[in-house]
């Protein structure tokens, strides 16, 4: 505890860090309060259904949880900032096919900021699309024609279809300034501090059930404290696990006036054991609402009414067990994409670098794909394995549905992600301006005069 209120007072004390922590406090104070705000012409008090349906689990829980809480408010920051990943994944994917976008990425930083300004306008052209789908889609969802004040006409969609796209390219924009004006990813701090928003009220819930029904009372409560703590870990396990893949330097000569004999000095490749983050959980959960749409197409037969019965209820067995499936074959696909091999070791032999025992070329390259085969293969079932264990706590324990989210999937991977890369970025402040306060003895550096 000493060494950690030490560290606390160091961060304090270097007036950079300490300036790019209150900016990024500042921009989400500003986000989570642009998430309360109703988008004109809507009765708030008439959102009831909206936010009991959105409270639950599914998509509309998945993106209600991502905008935290401003979609079932009818925010003006109800689309989140959803439709920028979108547009960034899509662009990543487009990148693999498409040369243009290919040359962009090898082009470097001007390359980068070109791929940047195509995304925004990706952004733009998605939320035209999605804001006036989610307003059309608010009656179906349950909030009654009454609700807008001055009807749906013409007036009232464009207006609200500006607001929305408005907000989320708001949202985008604090977002970018976190990455540059505070600290961490900005775009990722926004998605888990919607996410975090929502944990208060769900465990305030699950709570209440606990003791009020004498459904297992405070010991109960305590254990599945116990067991997120848990899985917590092992979260963070998953996300920073590595196989460190052994290089070797040619021998070189240094110059110099005495030139001197160097021997190559050997480093490590770390390939990731989730190399695909929590990107196969998403693409697994947009395609899952397609089997329960299809048994509806079917109408009443046998096999349409079997899957409804079986896909409608996210935490059945057999919606499970295609969710898992699905999450292992994405996590193979979108690893072959994001990790280029062969380019990797042709990097490798231009740096004069090689695995040893390997020959450099197709031989590496070959090598490291098959490793990657290997370890994806247990990253995969573990990513599945927590994506799946929300299930499980809710029809073992009987755990209420929107705590046992926080047991695992899209929700507690972001968070653990985004919560490691924040403090591995503080830390580096801490090792750069005090590398002592990290020490045992917990002093700081400073600079003696000669």
């Amino acid at each position: 505890m000493k060494n950690f209120l030490e560290t606390i007072l160091n961060i304090y004390n270097i007036k950079e860090l300490r300036d790019r922590i209150g900016t990024t406090l500042v921009i989400l104070l500003i986000y989570r309060f642009g998430a309360q705000i109703v988008l004109p012409g809507i009765d708030s008090v008439q959102l009831a259904e909206l936010n009991s349906r959105a409270d639950g689990a599914g998509l509309l829980g998945l993106l209600n949880a991502f905008t935290g809480g401003a979609f079932a408010n009818a925010s003006v920051f109800a689309l989140g900032i959803m439709p920028y990943i979108s547009a960034s994944i899509v662009v990543q994917l487009m990148g693999i096919a498409i040369p243009y976008l290919q040359k962009l990425q090898k082009e470097g930083e001007s390359g980068r900021k070109q791929l940047n300004q195509i995304t925004r306008w990706l952004t733009i052209l998605i939320c035209v699309v999605q804001a006036p789908a989610y307003l059309y889609g608010l009656s179906a969802l349950g909030v009654p024609d009454s609700a807008f004040i001055f009807g749906r006409g013409p007036l009232f969609i464009i207006s609200s279809v500006i607001i929305l796209v408005t907000g989320t390219i708001f949202a985008m924009w604090l977002g970018e300034k976190i990455t540059d004006k505070g600290i961490g990813n900005g775009i990722s701090i926004l998605i888990m501090v919607g996410i975090i928003a929502n944990l208060p009220l769900s465990f305030t819930q699950e709570l209440v059930s606990r003791v009020s029904e004498n459904n297992g009372g405070l010991m109960l409560v305590l254990i599945e404290l116990v067991l997120w703590i848990v899985i917590i870990l092992l979260s963070i396990l998953l996300v920073m696990a590595v196989r460190q893949i052994p290089v070797q330097y040619a021998r070189r000569t240094a110059g110099g006036a005495n030139e001197q004999n160097v021997f190559g000095s050997r480093q490590y490749i770390p390939l990731k054991l989730n190399a695909s983050g929590v990107m196969p959980i998403i693409f697994a959960q947009a395609i899952m609402f397609a089997p329960a749409y299809v048994g509806r197409l079917m109408g009443d037969s046998d096999v349409g009414q079997w899957m409804q019965t079986n896909f409608s209820d996210i935490f059945g067995l057999w919606y499970n067990v295609l969710f898992a499936t699905l999450i292992i074959i994405f996590t193979y696909f979108y690893t072959a994409i994001t990790v280029p091999t062969n380019k990797m070791s042709d990097d490798l032999k231009r740096s004069g670098g090689f695995v040893p025992g390997i020959r450099p070329g197709n031989e590496t390259a070959d090598f490291l794909d098959t490793v990657m085969s290997h370890i994806t293969f247990p990253g995969s079932l573990f990513l599945a394995g927590i994506a799946v264990f929300p299930a499980f706590v809710v029809k073992l324990i009987g755990m209420q549905q929107g705590w046992a989210l926080f047991y695992g999937g899209t929700s507690l991977l972001i968070m653990v992600g985004v919560a490691i890369d924040t403090v591995q970025q503080v830390n580096s402040y801490l090792l750069n301006r005090h590398y002592d306060g990290l020490m045992k003895t917990g002093k700081t550096r400073r600079n003696n005069k000669a």
